[in-house]
């Protein structure tokens, strides 16, 4: 008993109305840990995506490309063998900063408008393009705020592979990637790349609370299937696989993107915008380079939303709060 929140208000309509903060923080430990038991897979994507750019301008140049990994588990292996094992986690303190700010902006925001008058119809039903109106809205709002953190994260990322390859390192660490961004970008080079970065998000969020909100509630309408685990697990993989499919283009943009080297006012020297990412990405290496790291970003997506959505619904279920 000591666990449970206090009683919800209700509004209006009747429907219970949980403190905001009590969401936020809530959905922010479950990212938080699903955040941790996935991130070396996340690592591994992020890697295999700038490796392709980076083999596509040595051949440009007339240089030999650098030696290369093939597949998510060689790339993992060889990581943690050159690099050593600690290094699968290089970059998890700002991917857990990041997604303080994104996932519990992004929940929250989703169930405010799932509950208000405006997302409810007068039946209490809840519409799919309502569903996917909210889900845009909040995945690219929560996104918007947490760029800075999603840069830096991206930037320790490719520390290891950069000292590899006989390059100086550009960061130490979270706070001094954070400060050396700011010092020659300024404020606003801490949003480097947030276009692409919310257009990620925005489908991700879409493929991912959308699809997850909708075949729950279909299992509890039309099937036995109890509010449990197992619903909560089928669920989690058919938004796992969804937003995979439709995040992975934007997220390729998105890495090179903040992965490109800057001038001392803090523009790009590879890409001028996501477009001319886009584009360059398409005629240098085809347009599957768009879907480059799709089956690490899948298997990573997959643990992590049924880790982040089983975590969700048993902490709210701990705390006394109503199943999601």
């Amino acid at each position: 008993d000591s666990l449970r929140m206090r009683e919800p208000r209700e509004d209006k309509t009747g429907v219970p109305q949980w403190p905001r903060v009590t969401k936020f923080i809530l959905s922010a430990c479950a990212a938080t840990v699903a955040e941790l038991v996935t991130f070396p897979l996340d690592l591994t994507k992020t890697r295999l995506q700038i490796q392709g750019e980076a083999a596509a301008r040595q051949r440009g140049s007339g240089g030999a490309a650098p030696g290369a990994y093939r597949g998510m588990i060689r790339t993992a292996w060889g990581i943690a063998r050159e690099e050593g094992p600690r290094k699968l986690w290089q970059g998890a303190t700002p991917a857990i900063y990041r997604h303080i700010v994104y996932s519990g902006g992004r929940m929250l925001a989703y169930e405010q408008f799932r509950e208000s008058r405006v997302g409810r119809n007068e039946d209490g039903s809840f519409p799919l393009w309502k569903a996917v109106f909210g889900a845009v809205l909040s995945g690219a709002l929560g996104q918007f705020l947490a760029s800075p953190t999603d840069l830096v994260k991206v930037q320790m990322q490719m520390e290891g592979r950069r000292r590899l390859e006989g390059k100086p390192p550009r960061v130490r660490g979270a706070y001094h990637a954070f400060v050396k961004i700011l010092s020659e970008g300024g404020i606003r080079g801490l949003w480097a790349g947030w276009v692409p970065n919310v257009q990620r998000a925005a489908l991700v969020n879409l493929g991912d609370l959308t699809t997850y909100d909708t075949v729950k509630h279909f299992l509890l309408r039309n099937t036995s299937v109890p509010d449990n685990s197992a619903c909560h697990a089928v669920a989690s993989t058919c938004s796992g696989l969804v937003a995979a499919a439709m995040g992975t283009p934007a997220d390729v943009v998105k890495t090179r993107i903040m992965n490109q080297p800057r001038d001392l006012h803090g523009r790009g020297l590879l890409y001028k915008s996501s477009v001319d990412c886009l584009l360059q990405s398409v005629r240098g290496e085809g347009l599957l380079s768009l879907y480059k790291g799709f089956i690490p970003t899948w298997t990573r997506m997959a643990p992590w939303s049924m880790t982040f959505w089983l975590t969700y619904e048993q902490i709210r279920k701990l705390t006394g709060i109503s199943s999601f």
